[in-house]
């Protein structure tokens, strides 16, 4: 699956969502682009590093991963 071209208005909205998973420790759903499909990761976004352009989601007590942002398509929370 190719991942689709997001506006401008779509990336604000995704960031959004990611600091305000942040900062109100609040779950976030994210849809990412995936080779061969969509998949869906919820947790709390612990951190976005902007230089290497990825965010760190904690999705159980002790279990995080880190996840590019080019791949989120949609966040909602």
């Amino acid at each position: 699956m190719m991942k689709p071209s997001l506006s401008q208005q779509e990336r604000d909205f995704i960031d959004r969502a990611l600091y305000y998973s942040m900062w109100e420790k609040a779950p976030v759903t994210l849809t990412l682009s995936d080779p061969n499909s969509e998949r869906i990761a919820k947790g709390i976004v612990l951190d976005v590093d902007y230089q290497l352009q990825r965010i760190k989601l904690k999705w159980s007590e002790d279990d995080w991963d880190w996840i590019d942002m080019d791949e989120i398509i949609i966040a909602s929370t």
